[in-house]
């Protein structure tokens, strides 16, 4: 059972926000089980009171202490968390529920680059200092037009209602950015992960684009040459290239293909 002290106060921080419902999809919690928090027939974990006083920009142990000195320090973190970056907080969202999809990816695309080709890359998705970061590579070889291309990208990776969702930027070179939103695994398939990807093209004059695209889980510690040397250009025929990914990549129809998303 919860002290007074920890209900009243818990009950009060979710008092200034707009509904328990809101809290419990921005934190990321049950609202089944958040309603036992409020009524004291049950207590948090030290992972979840964590996460609800990081919410409310707090540290646990404030909320042990008397009401009215609760809503002073609740009302300077607001105060303090005024200019703060939105999206920035917005990571990473539900990490226990990101912590299942860590590991290695070989992701397929098709990019407006090469409008005729699947590009394949590698994708990293590791945990660090309380976030889950994302590392990529793209390498791209085209000896009939004499192009070699290698690019590192890194990014934060948030979980936020059933989706994932990754913001990157080339760690070298020319700034750049792109944002991509998957589907976690589903309970029948814990191998692919499914969704759509936008950025600009590299060629053809840097224009935005949204593209499919489909990760294929490796596990935790693949082969990491090989994983590598799948990379590049790939033909939409080449064998190389599993059923899934063909059928999802190359149905011709972005929208029917993300309404088909299980």
């Amino acid at each position: 059972m919860q002290t007074s002290n920890f209900i009243e106060n818990l009950r009060y921080a979710c008092s200034q926000k707009h509904s328990v419902s809101q809290i419990c999809r921005e934190i990321g919690l049950n609202r089944q089980q958040f309603n036992r928090y409020i009524n004291g027939s049950s207590k948090p974990s030290a992972y979840n009171l964590n996460r609800i006083a990081r919410y409310f920009a707090l540290q646990p142990a404030d909320f042990e202490t008397a009401p009215s000195l609760f809503s002073n320090r609740l009302e300077k973190a607001r105060k303090g968390n005024v200019g703060k970056d939105p999206i920035e907080e917005g990571f990473p969202g539900d990490i226990r529920a990101l912590r299942r999809h860590l590991g290695y990816y070989q992701t397929y695309h098709i990019s407006l680059s090469w409008p005729d080709s699947v590009i394949c890359s590698c994708s990293r998705l590791e945990e660090q200092d309380g976030q889950i970061i994302s590392k990529s590579i793209e390498r791209i070889r085209n000896v009939e037009l004499e192009i070699t291309q290698f690019v590192k990208y890194k990014g934060k990776v948030a979980y936020m209602r059933d989706r994932i969702f990754l913001l990157e930027t080339a760690i070298a070179g020319d700034p750049i950015i792109s944002q991509t939103v998957l589907l976690p695994f589903q309970e029948h398939q814990q191998l692919y992960l499914k969704g759509l990807c936008t950025g600009i093209s590299w060629r053809n004059q840097n224009l935005p684009y949204a593209t499919l695209m489909i990760w294929r889980y490796l596990g935790t510690n693949p082969d990491k040459r090989a994983m590598l040397g799948r990379c590049g250009i790939i033909s939409p025929r080449s064998r190389r290239l599993s059923p899934t990914v063909k059928k999802f990549l190359l149905s011709g129809n972005m929208e029917k293909a993300m309404l088909q998303l299980p």
